[in-house]
């Protein structure tokens, strides 16, 4: 059943350009987080922006900001001094019973309707605990920083045992500098783990999970270094780029698999290893990967290690970019420095102008002056897709060697790994047994020829 316009949560965005920032990127990045409130199912009903040398200590925006921002939740735009009151559940209870009674007239507009406040105030820079409570009690608003609404996201998207694993991981480090006490204050528990508060316990029992959750996906990490060693010698694309980039598209459009496709952010976050198709000989298998965004957050960065591994150890990169997005070229930089930051770099690679389709003359001539090297297609194109799949087969025809190999009659059963891992070029018949004159990749010949 739809939600209906009371039941969507509202959401008010706050940015502050800092020195250095231009206008453009500075919209862009709001912009960003946009969609990604909007991925959370929030309705977006107002931004708060704001120039600053600096982010404010206590409230990230200045005080006049602070106030128009108080304005769109219902808060009273100041921060009380001295410690939160602790009321006990039967104060709390009297306490709402009253403002039941007295509950105030609804704002109204200049139709007529009720004013749309914000329940929600998201802050696209990541927020210190005190930020967000100073934050919490001025606008009497849930507070959520950038990094917090990305983790929430990757939350609700895992899917595999190991992703949800990795997740978790993230959100328990996001949150354990976060957790605070609660009403009891800082009671000392009874019995074992005396003398610990409730919090301290809080935050021991979220370690422990944490290293339970690392010492899990070893063993899982363990397993997928087996299968990659056992695919080191095999022809391997990776599909690397932005969140909502198209990457899925591609996957689905060149290896016939029906991996998820979705017009979201971070719609894939498990790795998914596919054949080209129509199958070549020897195989081209393609992998998908999770997508970035600018300021991913650092531990979400190491928990999917696994799904960056299959960028590090491909043999092509193919960097797929929105070429439709104002802020293509940022998308590109960021997906860059990501690949930097693990080392993958200097693995060869393919620039995909991706999404064409929505493209006018002007703004295609324009994507192929700033990128010659690339290729600009649309992931619902045939033409296009084949035309990338032979650019593809091109790419590892060119490191192919080419050699004769005889297999004795003795060790027929060796042809299927020969037809496996390599390409037959013509085969004859002797005393010597089946001569073979077959292409591959030098290790796999050399694997080959030892056998």
């Amino acid at each position: 059943m739809p939600k209906t316009l009371a039941a969507i949560p509202r959401a008010v965005l706050v940015g502050v350009q800092l020195p250095g920032v231009s206008d453009v990127d500075h919209q862009g990045d709001l912009a960003e987080l946009g969609r990604l409130v909007h991925t959370l199912g929030f309705e977006v009903v107002g931004t708060v922006s704001q120039k600053r040398n600096g982010l404010a200590s206590g409230t990230v925006v200045g005080e006049g900001k602070l106030k128009e921002l108080a304005k769109l939740t219902g808060g009273t735009g100041e921060i009380p001094t001295g410690a939160p009151d602790r009321k006990s559940k039967a104060r709390e209870k009297w306490e709402s019973d009253d403002e039941e009674e007295e509950e105030e007239p609804e704002e109204l507009d200049e139709e007529g309707e009720p004013t749309a406040r914000a329940t929600v105030v998201v802050v696209d820079h990541e927020l210190s605990p005190s930020q967000a409570r100073n934050l919490e009690r001025a606008t009497q608003a849930q507070v959520l920083d950038r990094t917090g609404v990305i983790v929430d996201i990757f939350h609700r998207h895992a899917k595999s045992r190991e992703a949800r694993m990795q997740v978790e991981i993230a959100r328990l480090n996001y949150v354990a500098p976060r957790m605070r006490e609660g009403a009891g204050g800082t009671e000392r528990q009874q019995g074992r783990g005396a003398g610990d508060s409730q919090l301290e316990l809080d935050r021991r029992k979220v370690r422990d999970r944490i290293a339970e959750l690392k010492q899990q996906l070893a063993a899982i990490h363990a397993d997928q270094d087996q299968r990659r060693f056992a695919r080191k010698d095999q022809q391997r694309v990776a599909l690397v780029g932005y969140t909502n980039a198209g990457k899925s598209s591609l996957m689905r459009a060149l290896t016939g698999s029906e991996v998820l496709v979705a017009d979201r952010l971070f719609a894939t976050l498990d790795t998914t290893v596919r054949a080209l198709q129509p199958e070549t000989r020897p195989r081209i298998l393609v992998s998908d990967t999770v997508g970035f965004i600018k300021k991913l957050p650092h531990d979400l960065v190491a928990s999917f290690k696994s799904t960056l591994d299959e960028a590090l150890e491909a043999s092509l990169l193919l960097y797929v970019v929105d070429a439709a997005d104002p802020t293509s070229e940022a998308q590109l930089e960021v997906t860059r420095g990501v690949l930097r930051e693990i080392g993958a770099e200097t693995v060869p690679s393919l620039l995909l102008l991706n999404k064409a389709d929505r493209l006018d003359p002007a703004q295609r001539a324009a994507a192929i002056a700033r990128h010659p090297e690339g290729l600009v297609l649309s992931a619902h194109s045939h033409d296009d897709v084949m035309a990338l799949r032979q650019r593809i087969i091109d790419h590892f025809e060119k490191s192919m060697v080419e050699a004769e190999l005889v297999i004795p009659y003795a060790k027929q059963a060796l042809i299927a790994e020969v037809y496996e891992t390599a390409r037959v070029v013509s085969e004859s018949f002797d005393e010597s047994g089946r001569r073979l004159l077959i292409r591959a990749l030098p290790g796999a010949l050399a694997r080959l020829t030892q056998r």
